[in-house]
């Protein structure tokens, strides 16, 4: 994975978003964080759909880290989403979440999440956590290149 791959943020907790992209200046990330307010919106910005159809602003994430508890699509459900679509579902996906139950982490597992990790209660584990995905995910992992899913007509999908 290329040092400036996008890392696409599904979170919807503003707190969270602040606090990780904190976390990400404080290691020196370079790479472009996006962020998407829940699955839906995520959805939308894979799909290149509404806001996010302008690839040069909003390009094709090469990780994704994701929450589990949000509005509209949760994690799960996103999770089922991504691994359907025959060209995304090779990204990434870790799963940062506040859930340490084990129900989550199987379920997150089995729909195909790449990792679970639990997000820390303080700003200095969250440094730590982040230096880990920068060296696991992002300086060291490799992925196949992502293209853009053909746009469906949704007129006719209903």
């Amino acid at each position: 994975m290329s040092d400036l791959a996008v890392i696409l943020l599904v979170e919807d907790r503003e707190d969270d978003v602040l606090l990780i992209k904190r976390a990400f200046d404080k290691i020196a990330l370079a790479n472009p964080v996006q962020v998407a307010r829940d699955g839906q919106e995520a959805v939308e910005y894979l799909l290149g759909e509404g806001d996010f159809s302008n690839r040069e602003e909003h390009p094709l994430p090469s990780l994704i880290l994701l929450d589990l508890k949000m509005p509209r699509m949760n994690g799960f459900e996103f999770l089922v989403w991504i691994k359907k679509q025959e060209e995304l579902r090779h990204i990434p996906v870790v799963v940062l979440s506040s859930s340490s139950e084990l129900r989550d982490v199987n379920v997150a597992y089995r729909l195909g999440a790449s990792s679970f990790l639990v997000k820390p209660n303080d700003f200095e584990q969250f440094i730590v956590l982040n230096k880990s995905l920068q060296q696991i995910w992002i300086k060291h992992g490799r992925t196949p290149e992502a293209t853009r899913p053909p746009r469906t007509n949704k007129a006719k999908a209903q």
